[in-house]
């Protein structure tokens, strides 16, 4: 039998009160954050600076305000026990669903698209808020069963409570977001201590659904994806065949990383900047980087990545409870996912999804949503610094 990773405690008792307030958040953790959402800004702006006449710093302004609200609900969740959101598991799934359902209903049609309401100022994503409240939910879900989380029926209960929200999302269509809530999911049963031959099982499926949506089903006249879809799935595997079509992004954007170099070409590097790499700012936000900043600036950002996922993966270890690590663990998932599918699509290996690399690409729903997961993780860590201050151990970075 395989042990669980995760001892499973049911400790609720949270240490509060000045003790929690005083003890600082993870420098580390903090540094990352703070360096990713400077890279932001400061690639955003020589991209975008053509991009809407006459507000050439419109981009970067509105970028700027996203990471500030968001820091500062960041800093305000940081200084919460996240122990006590568990509770309202139901009213936060209820919530994921609804505000899902909400944007098919009322959403705003963009590029075939309906991911978005539009709301003054601002255009709220909910497949993007989605992500934390499906962890936080998740988890909570995971801990209540924690006698049964060998059991068959907890694996596929968890499962489809992530299938569910994701065939909405995907339907809107946002297939990136799908394929996280997934991931999310699956990453939250391996750390719990699912057995195996289930995870084997869920790997299995999912090899045969793809596989038969696109391959099998159309080359029998069934079209499970629109053909537009399936060959932005697959251009990347033959990326000279389509490369003035669907291939074209993904050409362009290699182009843009090549033309960097070691050093880049500067604030007045010509792809990103006159658009030849189509959504420069956002999905392909990596591209402008490598065009303006080289190697050096690539990799730079890169290891910020490794610095902020490194710091979540030992978050999760030292919880303080079994909900504290799936919540870290729904976050590394995220993260990793997202950073190594986007970086990905943008240098050829991977397909074009529409995941969005996170602090990175413009937007107020993703980047508020990635400064609330990392509020959620400085929240960990406070608590479980407190939790070993109160039995006298010294707790190590």
């Amino acid at each position: 039998m395989r042990s669980s990773p995760i001892q499973a405690t049911d400790d609720h008792s949270a240490p509060t009160g000045a003790r929690t307030f005083t003890l600082p958040l993870d420098p580390l953790l903090t540094l990352a954050t703070l360096g990713l959402a400077i890279a932001s800004v400061v690639t955003l702006g020589p991209a975008t600076q053509n991009a809407i006449a006459g507000q050439p710093g419109y981009y970067v302004h509105r970028q700027t305000i996203y990471l500030v609200v968001g820091g500062l609900l960041m800093l305000v969740l940081s200084r919460l026990d996240y122990g006590r959101i568990r509770q309202l598991k139901y009213g936060i799934y209820a919530a994921l669903m609804l505000s899902i359902l909400a944007v098919l209903g009322l959403g705003h049609t963009a590029q075939g698209a309906q991911r978005a309401i539009v709301l003054p100022g601002f255009s709220f994503q909910a497949s993007e808020l989605g992500k934390v409240l499906l962890i936080v939910a998740l988890s909570a879900f995971v801990v209540d069963r924690t006698r049964r989380l060998r059991e068959r029926d907890t694996t596929v209960r968890v499962m489809l409570a992530a299938l569910v929200p994701a065939m909405f999302v995907i339907a809107q269509p946002d297939l990136g977001s799908g394929m996280v809530y997934m991931v999310i999911a699956f990453t939250m049963l391996f750390v719990a201590g699912t057995p195996w031959r289930q995870l084997a099982a869920l790997i299995a499926l999912v090899v045969v659904s793809l596989s038969f949506v696109l391959v099998a089903a159309p080359a029998a006249g069934v079209h499970v994806l629109k053909p537009y879809e399936t060959e932005r799935l697959t251009s990347f595997l033959h990326p000279t065949t389509n490369s003035q079509k669907q291939g074209y992004q993904q050409e362009e954007s290699k182009i843009a990383i090549g033309s960097g170099q070691k050093t880049g070409r500067g604030t007045n590097a010509p792809l990103t900047r006159l658009n030849y790499v189509p959504e420069d700012h956002t999905d392909f936000v990596f591209a402008a980087v490598g065009e303006q900043y080289g190697f050096l600036g690539a990799a730079l950002v890169l290891s910020l990545y490794a610095l902020l996922i490194w710091r979540t993966l030992r978050i999760l270890v030292m919880a303080k409870d079994l909900f504290g690590s799936l919540v870290a663990a729904g976050i590394a998932a995220m993260l990793m996912f997202q950073v190594f599918v986007n970086v990905g699509m943008t240098i050829g290996i991977m397909p074009i999804t529409g995941v969005t690399l996170p602090l990175m690409s413009y937007g107020g729903s993703s980047v508020i949503t990635t400064l609330l997961a990392v509020g959620l993780l400085q929240s960990i860590y406070v608590q479980a610094r407190a939790s070993q201050a109160l039995k006298g151990r010294v707790l190590r970075y």
